[in-house]
């Protein structure tokens, strides 16, 4: 079977199909349609109705472009449907910061769509609200373990081997693992051991104990009642260990119960004063006996 070889002219080129190794030639998408005209119009325009029909018109011509970038990021714990809503936001956004005269719709059109949709992952997809900045340490770590484990049966790699290919600090390193494994919520009803004596998450949070307060203020105030008067002491000691009555104070005293009242209210204040730090200096505050 003889095969013709194509004859080529000197000094003329061979135009891609002629060479059938040549590498075909970079296609658009078929979702990126030409409405350079359309932008045109939309950048002459002023507010209105002709100019809101302009722009429904060319977020319609472009709305499958933004379906197919949402399409990327399925499976990732979002639906399909809001991924596309997004993606029609990013679109929109998009058509009204376009400048005509800086080149093609689509090169600007899909980082500003891809990062609307990578934004709502991120400021959305959590279940508690987290610091963008641990956010973006999650983001390096995981990429930096990506890039570590080239090959099945890899180790780990180490923290210390995280920090250096990131140039994180060790520290910003766990926080960054941490937040890999924090991406959704565990109930409190989550179950941590089967069997009879299964226990949930709830069971192992502790709860803060109201005896360190007491112990607290006991030696915050012990200075202060240290310091007063015998008398007085002894009728706080009455008052609030033995569970006295003013008057019966005021009967093993000799003195009247409104006496009493006084001195228990001036004795309190001065060594609440006191264990605040705040020693009063106003007239009429110094003990009597």
């Amino acid at each position: 079977m003889l095969i013709e070889t194509p004859t080529i002219r000197p000094g003329t080129t061979p135009r891609p199909t002629d060479d059938p190794s040549a590498a075909p030639a970079r296609r658009r998408h078929d979702d990126a349609p030409d409405t350079m005209a359309l932008f045109g119009r939309l950048a002459g325009l002023a507010d209105g109705p002709e100019r809101d029909a302009v722009r429904d018109e060319l977020v319609t011509a472009w709305l499958p472009m933004a379906h197919r970038i949402a399409g990327r990021f399925r499976d990732r714990g979002e639906s399909l449907e809001d991924l596309r809503q997004v993606a029609a936001l990013g679109l929109v956004k998009a058509i009204d910061r376009f400048d005509p005269g800086r080149g093609a719709f689509e090169s600007y059109a899909v980082p500003t769509i891809t990062g609307e949709v990578k934004r709502h992952f991120r400021d959305r997809m959590w279940a508690l609200r987290v610091p963008r900045r641990v956010q973006e340490l999650r983001n390096k770590v995981r990429v930096a373990r990506r890039e570590l484990v080239q090959s099945p049966g890899s180790p780990e790699p180490s923290v210390a081997a995280l920090a250096a290919h990131t140039g994180l600090t060790e520290e910003e390193v766990g926080a960054g693992m941490e937040a890999l494994e924090s991406f959704s919520t565990l109930s409190l009803d989550a179950e941590l051991s089967a069997g009879d004596d299964g226990y949930s998450l709830a069971d192992t949070l502790g709860a803060a104990d109201a005896s360190y307060d007491t112990v607290i203020d006991r030696e915050s105030a012990k200075e202060g009642l240290r310091r007063l008067p015998e008398r007085e002491r002894a009728i706080l000691y009455m008052r609030f260990f033995e569970d006295m009555t003013q008057s019966r104070i005021a009967d093993c005293l000799g003195i009247s119960q409104m006496h009493v009242s006084r001195l228990i209210s001036r004795s309190c204040a001065r060594v609440r004063d006191e264990a605040m730090g705040e020693r009063a200096t106003r007239p009429g505050h110094a003990v009597r006996t």
